[in-house]
């Protein structure tokens, strides 16, 4: 009896030990997008791409709200297949369509929700036929390995594999960015992107 629980103790050392030693062999891609004639860099989604990339959507819905009428957050990048769940908070109803995904989910009042899954990638702006300002953006992408920066434009891509990828910024308001970028196990990689309008 105390063989085979050695045993098994041993086979769950190693395994764990395996999957520490692959993470360890993933590294961070950090960097700055300088976004030109906008007065915050905030909500820029930059990600890494390359073929045959493995993509899992998660389990659960990915939130986004509608809070003192705007949506939260304004830019909510998901991988291929992940549905999002839209929440409305305030006291009031709220709707949401897509022109890009030709979809209408109604409208509804506080504490209900309505859930959109996203099978294809692209930009799919949200917007509410109640209150037309109201505006943001689901990114749908092909790669697990994202980042949305900050106000100041950082941003931090963690346990990326190392390999060659083609890093893409977008923004609402500015032109595409996309550029080669190799990674190194033992070497983080940082880059500094400039976009403009």
């Amino acid at each position: 009896m105390r063989m085979r629980g050695s045993g098994v103790i041993s086979v769950l050392v190693a395994l764990a030990l395996a999957t520490a030693a692959e993470a360890a062999g993933n590294e961070s891609v950090t960097g700055t997008v300088t976004a030109k004639g906008l007065r915050t860099a905030a909500d820029i989604v930059v990600s890494l791409e390359a073929p045959g990339l493995n993509v899992v959507p998660p389990a659960k819905a990915v939130e986004m709200d509608q809070k003192g009428m705007l949506f939260s957050p304004h830019v909510l990048p998901v991988v291929r297949g992940t549905t999002v769940r839209f929440l409305n908070s305030d006291p009031l109803a709220h709707n949401v369509f897509s022109p890009e995904g030709k979809y209408n989910l109604g409208t509804w009042p506080q504490g209900d929700a309505k859930d959109r899954k996203f099978d294809k990638p692209g930009v799919y702006t949200q917007l509410c036929r109640v209150h037309t300002e109201m505006e943001s953006y689901v990114v749908v992408l092909d790669t697990p390995y994202f980042a949305t920066t900050d106000r100041m434009g950082a941003f931090e891509i963690k346990n990326v594999p190392p390999g060659t990828y083609t890093l893409v910024a977008w923004s609402e308001k500015l032109k595409g960015v996309k550029q080669s970028i190799t990674v190194e196990a033992g070497k983080p990689a940082t880059v500094s992107l400039a976009m403009t309008r």
